[in-house]
């Protein structure tokens, strides 16, 4: 059993926030920072602090995680090294948008890298698995609808590569020559489109709002995004309608990670399963 390390919240001061909680900066030392969940959530992060060592471990370029934490009013959360003077690829690519081509080919490069990493498959969950667990709990598609899912699933190839598991361009993080991934609570193995598919429905399938309220962009410049990453990433000699028919089951399978989340149907996401379903 890991008993967290107690501390005060009047050392820090907030540099963020998510889905799942909040980032600090610490004031007695720019070398940390703290990410901190929601009140309520205590194995969260025990859990992703015990991946991002295993993670860490591996060679996966990420900021070194520290401590599991607990505040004095009962938050519990993780100490990582801080990188001071980071910028993530989305904020970079909002703040500069003449240079989208060379951060989209950038970011294409880490996840190359990353994606032919192999790993040890004792110590890391399939994504195949962590799919079959979302499909069978999802209340919105029907028996039929599920087994021809199932069916794609099973299909897909098998591997023994890593898998960020949450690879939108907001998760990489950059400073100088330096490249990180950052919030790899979702980290797995198994075949690259289950990843990659995130990075097709960030940029090109979700709505003008949420692409402007996430990424600090317009829709027109994340899908310009893709459209310089798809290439750096499959090969110039592809093209690009052939490589988003490839990809768009997958991102119509991140609809069961939608589903659970939002607790209703996502039409517009489920549309990229018409030629499974």
């Amino acid at each position: 059993m890991i008993t967290p390390v107690k501390i005060s919240l009047d050392d820090y001061v907030l540099s963020g926030g998510g889905a799942n909680g909040e980032s600090f900066d610490c004031k007695s030392d720019p070398a940390v920072m703290l990410k901190l969940y929601f009140p309520g959530k205590v194995q969260q992060p025990l859990d992703e602090m015990l991946l991002a060592r295993k993670v860490y471990d591996l060679g996966v370029p990420t900021p070194e995680p520290g401590e599991y934490v607990v505040t004095e009013d009962g938050r519990y959360g993780i100490r990582f090294r801080r990188i001071a003077g980071k910028k993530s690829y989305s904020r970079a690519v909002a703040d500069d948008p003449g240079k989208v081509g060379q951060y989209a080919e950038e970011f294409a490069d880490m996840c190359l890298r990353l994606h032919s990493m192999h790993v040890d498959k004792t110590m890391f969950e399939n994504v195949k698995d962590r799919y079959y667990c979302l499909l069978e709990a999802n209340p919105f598609f029907s028996a039929p609808q599920k087994d021809r899912i199932g069916r794609f699933i099973s299909d897909a190839p098998d591997t023994d590569t890593a898998i960020h598991g949450d690879l939108q361009f907001s998760n990489a993080i950059f400073v100088g020559d330096e490249r990180y991934f950052i919030d790899l609570g979702d980290f797995c193995y198994g075949y690259n489109l289950f990843d990659v598919a995130m990075v097709y429905l960030c940029s090109c399938l979700s709505g003008e709002d949420f692409i402007k309220e996430t990424f600090h962009m317009p829709k027109s410049l994340s899908t310009e995004f893709w459209k310089h990453f798809a290439p750096a990433y499959f090969g110039g000699d592809r093209p690009l309608e052939d490589i988003e028919e490839e990809i768009r089951p997958y991102a119509g399978l991140k609809t069961l990670i939608i589903e659970r989340d939002t607790r209703m149907p996502m039409p517009e996401f489920r549309s990229c399963l018409a030629q499974i379903l």
